[in-house]
């Protein structure tokens, strides 16, 4: 059975700065990732090692090669498995991933296939587990996996509207794997969700928008799909310390 940490932060950190930023914020560990907008995607090996190299908060990179969906193929599937090689050569603390089959069970086949291909780190799985057909199958599936824990916002949008589902899922797991409630979470309601779900661990991206530095703009072109270009995201340190401290409070 999973030893379930007591008052636990992981932030969703998109940078080498945001992991800084979670460090010093006082969260225990970070899903570190890129691509923020597309749900999170693998970080580079730069960041990566560069990361281990200067930080003492455990970081968890996700393995995931596009956004989308996560019925991945042959080609994707070899990449994620390079991926996790290079995590476990820069002795990451685990890995962060989920794999779906068509018809919306988890794919156990692959998984399995990462679990053993990553250790001795753990692995907890992503998201993908909310765009699973069964939940209450899935998370039985994921349990004889081994993995670690999971994320998950109950199904719904954000996890204040899946609560009901969370403190289903918190119950049927009765430790035998971390339920880590996540999406939508900031200072403002993590009380009630700590009290409503029995969820020990949590999941935030502790975000804002930096501007950009830049002193000349053109405004007739766009590089990318967002809406502005001229500011990026980063982890609150700020954000961090505060949700840090009601969980604390609430469970410590």
């Amino acid at each position: 059975m999973s030893k379930v940490a007591i008052g636990c932060l992981e932030v969703c950190a998109n940078s080498y700065q945001s992991a800084l930023a979670a460090q010093n914020g006082g969260a225990k560990r970070v899903e570190f990732c890129d691509n923020l907008a597309e749900g999170g995607t693998t970080p580079s090996y730069a960041q990566i090692a560069l990361a281990k190299k200067n930080l003492s908060i455990e970081i968890w990179p996700i393995i995931r090669p596009r956004g989308g969906d996560f019925l991945y193929s042959e080609i994707e599937f070899e990449l994620m498995k390079e991926d996790i090689k290079i995590c476990r050569s820069l002795n990451c603390e685990g890995i962060v991933t989920g794999i779906l089959k068509a018809d919306g069970t988890i794919d156990k086949e692959r998984c399995a296939e990462l679990i053993e291909l990553a250790k001795p780190m753990e692995v907890a799985f992503h998201r993908a587990f909310d765009m699973s057909n069964d939940m209450d199958q899935a998370l039985e599936d994921l349990i004889a996996l081994n993995i670690k824990r999971v994320l998950t916002s109950g199904g719904a949008s954000s996890a204040i509207q899946g609560t009901e589902k969370l403190a289903q899922l918190v119950k049927k797991a009765n430790g035998r794997i971390t339920i880590m409630p996540g999406a939508g979470i900031n200072e403002n309601n993590i009380k009630n969700l700590i009290d409503q779900t029995g969820a020990t661990q949590f999941h935030a991206s502790a975000k804002e928008f930096v501007p950009s530095k830049m002193e000349f703009r053109n405004t007739e072109t766009k590089m990318g799909s967002i809406e502005d270009e001229y500011r990026y995201e980063l982890t609150s340190e700020i954000k961090v310390k505060a949700l840090v401290d009601c969980i604390n409070k609430a469970l410590n």
